[in-house]
């Protein structure tokens, strides 16, 4: 990959990345939560593949087809597989913060991330490190969804992002992860997702609904 080529592709991906955050605070239906995320682990896996052919690192392109099997594939398998066929749970419908405030929270989180990272870009400029704030914004965002919507399918979506978000931080900030260390995450993260899944599914059978103030009122 020539030197002019890739920084507009890494901050191609890394824009694509960012906005996929956003829309999820902006999607109300659980499904397209689930689509951007899935979008959103393409873009990481691109993120990463760019690295690893900028640097000719077999390392981090088979660690990039890795992400891209995992979050852009099986994990939003699972999580399409927990929302279920109930029309109830289609939807997160009372957020603690609206949409309109989610997103304004978004761009202030944005500011903040670019705020923050900004000693660390003047240290160490390079393709890489101008992205970093993309990656920070993320996992700031990804808290913010965490913490703010009801649907515990919400917030495990919140937490993915957030994870993601961690992933990108790492790879821009070092210049990659060794293979095992990435490898040994995914499985963690993977095994978390299968029993948030069978959580989910327990909380729907047993009280007919995963919108955790509700079941709050029931320990009332």
């Amino acid at each position: 990959m020539t030197d002019t080529r890739y920084p507009l592709f890494l901050d191609l991906a890394a824009g694509l990345f960012l906005l996929t955050a956003i829309g999820v605070l902006w999607r109300q239906q659980l499904s397209s939560m689930i689509r951007l995320f899935g979008l959103q682990g393409a873009a990481l896996a691109a993120i990463v593949a760019i690295l690893g052919l900028h640097q000719h690192s077999l390392e981090l392109i088979l660690v990039a087809v890795g992400l891209g099997v995992l979050r852009a594939g099986v994990l939003p398998w699972l999580a399409r597989r927990a929302l279920g066929d109930s029309p109830g749970e289609a939807r997160e419908t009372r957020p603690v913060i609206n949409v309109a405030a989610s997103l304004l929270a978004a761009a202030a989180l944005t500011f903040l991330a670019y705020a923050v990272t900004r000693p660390l870009v003047t240290l160490a400029p390079s393709p890489a490190t101008t992205i970093l704030p993309a990656a920070v914004a993320v996992v700031l965002i990804g808290f913010f969804t965490l913490v703010t919507r009801r649907r515990a399918l919400s917030q495990v979506v919140g937490f993915l992002l957030l994870d993601n978000g961690i992933t990108a931080t790492a790879f821009l900030a070092t210049a990659g992860v060794p293979l095992i260390v990435e490898l040994g995450v995914s499985f963690d993260l993977l095994l978390v997702v299968l029993v948030l899944q069978v959580l989910t599914t327990r909380l729907r059978t047993a009280f007919g609904s995963t919108d955790l103030d509700e079941l709050r009122e029931l320990h009332d």
